[in-house]
């Protein structure tokens, strides 16, 4: 069993600059990720642009350069692998945690993954939000033909799709796969395109609505879909449309099973707003801190990385000044 000082769950940007500062404090860490480094970032959309400017996007005072205003996947992909290299960062990955137990004695977490157990003294969970997909609940969601997660166009040439959804992800899946020979057919529960989404592509999506190139249903949900079709339930009636594929852009949120079991305290709202101090980002758990979206429950919209980096200097503060927490190895 390996002991630290901090064990940071995830190897996303925040987790990052957890680790980041951690090295800077002369503290024992490790990172451990389940897949690659910044991993939710690698699953995103191949051809997706950044909502935010390529400085608000930095960690560890690497600068991060970019053709353009605002970067894309594959520039925030390099970046991050040159900000790791730069602080030769301590990450396992491919290793996932499956529990974790405080201790007594010694105190601090005893930490179990599918490869080895360690004993940490603190605990930052900075594990994001995009794992897991909120399902649309219905008839035919586990059918082959439908996603969670959209990746590039090419596949979807002349053939049917319907794209649920109204916000980023679903507006960029929509105009790809249209310009890419797709038939395109949006279903979105509100009256209209949603606000957030970005600001040089919000008119693009409304102008291909209005000008019928994309289809679009407002004010309607999908109830059902089947092999060869969907069923479209609208202001209308109930519509039965030909269908070869199903992009679901419903958005994702934290694991709260993985928080509740660990012993974090949530909301009871249904917005799953998990306990923690918001000076320190200390969870109800003595030594287990949150960074990250994580801290927002099911508002993923209210924490991103240039508002969250923050919170790696505040939990690195709180540890150096406790100095009750720093490990007692064993004799």
């Amino acid at each position: 069993m390996e002991h630290f000082q901090l064990l940071i769950v995830g190897a996303g940007p925040i987790g990052l600059a957890c680790g980041i500062e951690a090295r800077k404090a002369g503290l024992s860490y490790v990172i451990i990720e389940k897949g690659t480094l910044v991993n939710s970032l690698y699953h995103y959309p191949a051809n997706m642009t950044f909502f935010s400017t390529s400085d608000k996007l930095e960690i560890g005072g690497v600068p991060f350069v970019s053709n353009n205003a605002k970067p894309t996947r594959a520039e925030a992909l390099e970046y991050y692998r040159r900000v790791a290299e730069n602080y030769n960062l301590n990450i396992n990955f491919y290793e996932n945690i499956h529990a974790i137990k405080p201790q007594s004695g010694n105190g601090g977490y005893r930490v179990y993954s599918d490869k080895q157990d360690y004993h940490a003294a603190n605990v930052i969970i900075a594990t994001g939000f995009y794992d897991i997909p909120n399902k649309l609940g219905i008839p035919g969601e586990d059918l082959p033909k439908v996603t969670h997660y959209y990746a590039e166009p090419h596949s979807y040439y002349r053939q049917k799709v319907v794209i649920v959804g109204a916000n980023n992800s679903a507006v960029d899946a929509a105009l790809e796969t249209w310009r890419k020979g797709a038939e395109v057919t949006m279903v979105i529960r509100e009256p209209e395109i949603g606000q957030r989404v970005k600001y040089w592509v919000r008119p693009d999506i409304v102008n291909r609505i209005k000008e019928g190139a994309i289809r679009a249903f407002f004010n309607s949900t999908l109830v059902e879909i089947r092999p060869e079709s969907v069923d479209i339930k609208t202001p209308e009636g109930l519509l039965t449309l030909d269908n070869d594929f199903v992009i679901a852009a419903t958005g994702y949120q934290p694991n709260f099973e993985f928080l509740k079991k660990i012993g974090v305290e949530l909301s009871g709202d249904g917005k799953f707003y998990p306990s923690y101090n918001p000076e320190t980002q200390e969870s109800n758990l003595p030594g287990l801190y949150l960074a990250g979206v994580v801290c927002g429950g099911m508002d993923t919209h209210v924490w991103f990385i240039e508002n969250s980096r923050v919170h790696a200097q505040s939990i690195i503060t709180e540890i150096k000044r406790r100095s009750g927490h720093t490990l007692h190895l064993p004799q």
